[in-house]
């Protein structure tokens, strides 16, 4: 397939991504999926919740997914990352670069935008050394696994009573650890306590462990160590789209790409499916189930239908 042959690219090769190019191949569209194939779940040794991939490892499904797509003679894989979208008459030049150096320019009238998120983390040193193995941001992707444990919720935001509470359907040793932020209200405070649920505002200090991953404990910085098994943390989200800068793409106020009920962005042709659309993060077969579905609204508009 030629690049002057492309009729959608699609950039990012997540569930939503994948669900999207491979809906739309079956439909006969030529493709091209641009992908880095560095996601944020890349530590992540098991992925949980899609029916008849559970347990599969993140990278393991990304695979299956790329070679399911390519397997068609309309799909396209170009490992790289996209850095820049612009505007040519009714379409899009997207640029990518590969790691090599290599740049390409491809011309679209339809481009898919499943680039997923960017996590950061409260700034404590070895968080990211046991992340993937007994510290996570998923519940329900890695709650089970932990249940009746010694667990942690660390959070920095408003949300995180309410997270601490649905950890708590795991586990009946539950502590909300805010890190010298005062995000949790007297209200809040009374429903965590209906659950046995304690709050301590103490600053941590670091995450204590033994090689491999295996958390044993938090210090907090005067000095005491709470004993917990297991840690999830409530990360900050940012949509990893920086190459946007040149078109004017309506957001949402936690920066999330806004869209219609069928996809649609502001700008006439470019879509945005999976975790960078409200409302945020979202598991595996939620975001495969949106990005068939939005696979069909683009076959249809192509076909003028729609």
């Amino acid at each position: 397939m030629t690049m002057s042959e492309i009729e959608v690219v699609v950039i990012g090769a997540g569930p939503a991504g994948l669900a999207v190019g491979l809906n739309l191949v079956r439909a006969r569209r030529r493709v091209v999926m641009i992908d880095s194939n560095r996601p944020r779940h890349a530590v992540t040794l098991k992925s949980h919740g899609y029916v008849t991939q559970d347990g599969t490892p993140p990278l393991e499904f990304r695979r299956m997914g790329r070679e399911e797509f390519e397997a068609y003679d309309e799909g396209t894989v170009l490992q790289a990352s996209v850095t820049d979208i612009s505007r040519k008459g009714d379409g899009f030049v997207v640029t990518a670069a590969e790691r090599g150096g290599d740049t390409h320019s491809l011309e679209a009238a339809n481009v898919v935008l499943a680039t997923g998120l960017v996590e950061s983390f409260p700034e404590i040193p070895n968080l990211r050394q046991f992340y993937g193995t007994s510290a996570h941001s998923c519940m329900e992707c890695d709650g089970y696994e932990y249940k009746d444990k010694r667990l942690a919720l660390i959070g920095e935001t408003e949300d995180v009573a309410e997270r601490a509470i649905l950890l708590s359907q795991w586990s009946k040793d539950v502590v909300l650890l805010t890190n010298g932020h005062d995000v949790v209200s007297d209200w809040w405070k009374d429903k965590l306590a209906e659950r046995n649920i304690a709050v301590d505002p103490r600053v941590i200090d670091d995450i204590e462990g033994q090689p491999g991953g295996l958390l044993t404990g938090i210090r907090f910085r005067d000095g005491d160590v709470l004993a917990r098994d297991g840690v999830f943390v409530r990360p900050h989200w940012t949509p990893s789209v920086a190459f946007l800068d040149s078109l004017h793409v309506v957001r949402a106020m936690d920066g999330l790409i806004t869209v219609d009920n069928e996809g649609r962005t502001s700008e006439h042709g470019l879509w945005a499916i999976g975790d960078i659309t409200p409302p945020g993060p979202e598991q595996l077969l939620i975001a495969a189930g949106a990005g068939q579905r939005l696979a069909s609204v683009i076959n249809r508009t192509l076909l003028g239908l729609q």
